[in-house]
């Protein structure tokens, strides 16, 4: 697709001019995303029933997560640095303004969205994205929060940066999760620095955890030790771009994206060492070992809770907790770009019980997977045009 790298190309010196400046950018017009014709569903085999799958919406350019607000209506990222507000029907209403400058290439870009756990009275959105450098050729994984105000975001401010500034747009991660108290965890990658995620005076490669406001927590793991950032929860990651809450424990899972294999999803524990590069189950994509890596264990490192031997490209996760669908109660939903499906696991407590690929045969990248508040699973495809998606399973 080279009309769309000369285009993120030109976003990138956009964005450093105007970073220069301290003018947020501004994504290029574009037309706005279409609702789909009404009843256009299609039907696949599935696991305990028919699995409906209704197009709700297309025409994002490489939207990256999806938050449902309270009244139904739904907030879309899109990568270019575009923040779509959707009716509660996917009708587009508006392109929030408001957004910092952000750093727009290969993988970076706007990332994700969540709400506050206080949005009924606070009305903040958090947004991680890829923030550029002062000259604006580097960027770091970045958070910010505003508040929504009809098509704005007032009071915008950034509060949390991945230091130093080393990406050229590669793995950035990032995905945002309040836990149950409140703290905010933020998913990163390491840049495709590989040693940086083992050198705990940097923020690459490392899951993080903060406060709402962007200050650290006093009981996370490594706080008050010397040459080691107070941010950090856990370390030794590639590029997470999945995470979710358990809503049976309470507790953060993460999806990991190998090099060639060894995809993982980890359940981190504050203050362990998951390995990268040092210990993993993937190889470089030139079928050459990875430099660093000592094998597959070692003396500690923590192991992946699970891990793909054929990387399926793991983005987006969501804990399926609802009513709506009594064969899809204690599921973990997870997006695969490479894979072109939904993975959907089975869980036995914290054990993955069973497999189950879902929508492989339409050959779609999946971004992101949200579980909505009507019970149904919500997907965002990966490309120019992409769509939205709403799963649903008929039963027998």
């Amino acid at each position: 697709m080279p009309s769309f790298v000369i285009r993120l190309s030109a976003a990138v010196v956009a964005t450093a001019l105007l970073a220069a400046c301290g003018v947020a950018k501004s994504p290029a017009p574009r037309a706005q995303p279409v609702v789909a014709e009404k009843g256009k569903v299609q039907e696949y085999p599935a696991a305990g029933g028919t699995l409906v799958v209704e197009e709700l919406a297309r025409g994002f350019e490489f939207p990256w997560a999806l938050a449902f607000l309270p009244d139904g209506r739904m907030l879309v990222t899109e990568k270019p640095g575009r923040l779509l507000l959707l009716g509660a029907d996917a009708k587009p209403e508006a392109e929030i303004t408001g957004l910092p400058p952000i750093f727009v290439d290969g993988q970076a870009g706007l990332l994700d969205v969540a709400l506050s756990p206080t949005f009924a009275s606070d009305a903040r959105v958090y947004l991680s994205f890829a923030e550029p450098n002062a000259r604006g050729n580097l960027a770091g994984t970045a958070v910010a929060r505003g508040r929504l105000d009809g098509h704005a975001l007032r009071d915008v401010e950034v509060i949390y940066r991945q230091e130093p500034k080393l990406s050229s747009g590669t793995h950035v991660g990032s995905r945002l999760v309040f836990d149950r108290d409140g703290h905010l965890f933020v998913t990163q990658g390491e840049n495709n620095k590989r040693a940086t995620a083992q050198e705990l005076d940097k923020l690459q490669g490392k899951l993080v955890r903060i406060d709402a406001d962007g200050s650290v927590p006093n009981d996370n793991p490594f706080v008050g030790r010397e040459g080691v950032r107070p941010e950090i929860w856990s370390y030794g990651h590639r590029n997470m771009q999945g995470a979710a809450l358990n809503p049976v424990t309470g507790k953060l899972w993460t999806s990991e994206h190998g090099p060639k294999g060894g995809d993982e999803i980890n359940i981190p524990a504050a203050g362990k060492n998951y390995g990268w590069p040092i210990i993993t189950y993937g190889i470089n994509y030139s079928g050459l070992a990875i430099p660093e890596a000592e094998g597959t264990a070692k003396d500690g490192m923590e192991q992946p809770h699970h891990y793909w031997p054929v990387s399926p490209a793991l983005s987006g996760m969501a804990f399926y907790a609802s009513d709506r669908v009594a064969a899809w109660r204690n599921s973990l939903f997870l997006g695969a770009l490479a894979g072109t499906s939904v993975i959907r696991l089975g869980l036995d407590g914290d054990r993955i019980a069973g497999e189950e690929r879902l929508l492989e045969s339409r050959g779609e990248r999946i971004r992101d997977v949200r579980v909505g508040p009507d019970g149904r699973v919500y997907l965002l495809t990966d490309s120019p045009d992409a769509k939205l998606l709403r799963l649903d399973l008929a039963t027998r």
